[in-house]
């Protein structure tokens, strides 16, 4: 119904924001970083998801087309809500999500509020076949755009695609990179990333 609202940021309560557009102002359920560096009177743009049960009518907020558009993939898997879904994006991004299901890191996911290891095994089971480890990586690179200049691979990107040409299956390549990444290995640095990866499979 709703495709995006842009308005002024009227108020922030604990799981939703009023914005204000043109006299009316629209009570938005967001995810907690959803205002991370704005402030009441800011001008601000939510991608919306309308949700009508007979009991409630809900306006979802997402700062990004990217995070709506992974917020609606979470609806298609069974037992998930609209509130359970927006708790799996307030504890962690539409990236990290991607990467975990890709990885098939239901411990990452169950650290979502709400979310337990048996519900995080059945995001995995009933989304992995709906990503892929190319496209997780473009949008990666499109959401860091400030960071990461486009068209150029991320280092851990090349990495994973190293060890998939080595013969690794993309999961175990993406899995044993995550793992040197987060025990220390710089991330900008290709070759350190493939020989600690390496050692992790």
């Amino acid at each position: 119904m709703y495709a995006y609202i842009k308005g002024m940021l009227a108020a922030v309560r604990t799981d939703s924001v009023v914005l204000e557009n043109n006299g009316i102002g629209y009570n938005v359920l967001v995810p907690a970083n959803f205002t991370e560096g704005l402030s009441i009177g800011d001008e601000v743009t939510a991608y919306t998801h309308f949700s009508v049960r007979e009991d409630a009518m809900q306006l979802f907020g997402f700062r990004t087309e990217d995070e709506l558009g992974i917020f609606r993939l979470l609806l298609t898997v069974s037992g998930i809500g609209p509130k359970g879904a927006l708790g799996v994006l307030t504890g962690m991004s539409a990236d990290e999500l991607r990467f975990a299901v890709l990885a098939d890191d239901a411990a990452a996911i169950a650290k979502a509020p709400g979310i337990g290891k048996k519900t995080a095994q059945k995001i995995i089971l009933e989304l992995k076949d709906k990503l892929n480890l190319e496209e997780a990586f473009e949008k990666k690179i499109e959401n860091n755009a400030g960071a990461v200049p486009a068209g150029n691979d991320s280092p851990e990107s090349e990495a994973v695609l190293a060890l998939a040409a080595l013969g690794y299956s993309s999961k175990e390549a993406l899995k044993a990179v995550r793992k040197a990444a987060a025990a220390g290995t710089p991330a900008d640095d290709v070759e350190a990333l493939l020989k600690a990866a390496l050692r992790e499979l």
